[in-house]
C-alpha cells in the first residue's frame, strides 16, 4: 500500500508516495498529569475541568519537556463508542475534556453543575496551534487524500505551522511503515481523524511506538479546514446549537448518534452514578 506523506519544504507542500467503581479509584491516582484542575467523572470518563488558556499552556509545557499527552475531546458520541476502551483511558498521558452541550446537561444533572467552558476540539485545536509560543511539526492521520491536502495547506499558511507528513485514513492507515514515516518525519503532534472510536483506539495502540509528544483526536477537523464541511454561523454556536445544524447537513449519518445514542449516553451517566454511590 502507499500513502501520501507531504513535506514542507521552502514555505511549500509536496506530496511524495510514501469493574467501574475499581476503575474510578485507579483513576484518582493518575497524580503525574501535573495539570491544576479536578475531574468530573462522567460514565466513568474522568473529564477534567480546566480553561483553554490553563490547557493550551500545560500541553505546551509538557511538549517541551517531552512528555507524552493524549488529548481526547469527549462528547456523547465518544461516551457510547468508547467505552471498550475505558480501562486503557485510566492512563496517566491520557486528558480527556468536555466537549458540547450533552456533556453540560448530564453534568448538571449527575453533579449539580455545568462544565465553566466547553473545550470541542474544532475550536481548541486552533486555539493551542496559534497561541503556542513556536511552531510544531505536525503530522496527520485520517481523511481523504483529497482533503488531507487541503488541511494541510490550511495549517501552514493560517495557523503557521509545520505540516511534516500525513496519511489518508483509507489505504494509508493500512501501510505497515507507518510508525516508521511519523519517527522519521520528527513530528512533535499528530492529529487523528477518523471519528469515534477508530481514533482513540488508533492513538492508544500506537502512540508509546511513536517519539512525537502530543496526539490527539479530532473527528471531523480536517474536513472543516479543507472547507469540504461548513462549520455553523456563529449565532448558532454561541447557542449551543452546531449539533442541529450539522444535523440538517447530515441526517442519515448523525441521525442515530443525536438520538438514540444520546439516550444510550444518559443511561450510562445514570447507571454509573448508581453503582459510583453505591461503592
Amino acid at each position: 500500500m502507499t500513502y501520501n506523506l507531504m513535506m514542507l519544504v521552502h514555505g511549500r507542500i509536496d506530496t511524495q508516495v510514501c469493574s467501574q467503581s475499581s476503575l474510578v479509584t485507579k483513576l484518582f491516582k493518575r497524580d503525574k498529569l501535573h495539570l491544576n484542575t479536578s475531574h468530573v467523572f462522567l460514565a466513568g470518563y474522568p473529564v477534567i475541568e480546566t480553561t483553554k488558556e490553563d490547557l493550551a499552556a500545560q500541553i505546551s509545557s509538557r511538549i517541551d519537556s517531552r512528555t507524552k499527552s493524549i488529548l481526547f475531546f469527549a462528547n456523547t458520541n465518544f461516551v457510547v463508542q468508547c467505552r471498550a476502551l475505558l480501562s486503557k483511558l485510566q492512563s496517566e498521558d491520557v486528558l480527556i475534556v468536555n466537549d458540547g452541550v450533552g456533556m453540560d446537561i448530564a453534568c448538571k444533572l449527575i453533579h449539580g453543575r455545568k462544565f465553566a467552558t466547553n473545550l470541542n476540539g474544532t475550536d481548541f485545536t486552533p486555539y493551542f496551534l496559534t497561541h503556542s509560543e513556536r511552531s510544531y511539526r505536525v503530522f496527520l492521520v485520517g481523511g481523504r487524500p483529497e482533503i488531507l491536502n487541503k488541511a494541510a495547506y490550511f495549517l501552514v499558511h493560517q495557523l503557521g505551522q509545520s505540516v511534516v507528513g500525513s496519511c489518508d485514513g483509507f489505504d494509508g492507515i493500512k501501510n505497515t511503515d507507518l510508525v516508521k514515516a511519523i519517527n522519521s518525519s520528527k513530528a512533535e503532534v499528530v492529529l487523528v481523524a477518523m471519528g469515534n472510536p477508530r481514533q482513540e483506539k488508533w492513538i492508544l495502540d500506537h502512540y508509546q511506538l511513536l517519539d512525537a509528544n502530543l496526539f490527539s483526536g479530532v473527528g471531523a477537523l480536517f474536513d472543516f479546514w479543507a472547507g469540504d464541511k461548513p462549520r455553523a454561523p456563529n449565532f448558532v454556536q454561541k447557542l449551543r446549537m452546531e449539533w442541529f445544524y450539522r444535523l440538517c447537513i447530515e441526517p442519515r449519518r448523525l441521525i442515530k448518534r443525536y438520538s438514540a445514542d444520546v439516550l444510550v449516553f444518559l443511561v450510562h451517566c445514570i447507571r454509573f452514578r448508581k453503582l459510583n454511590s453505591k461503592s
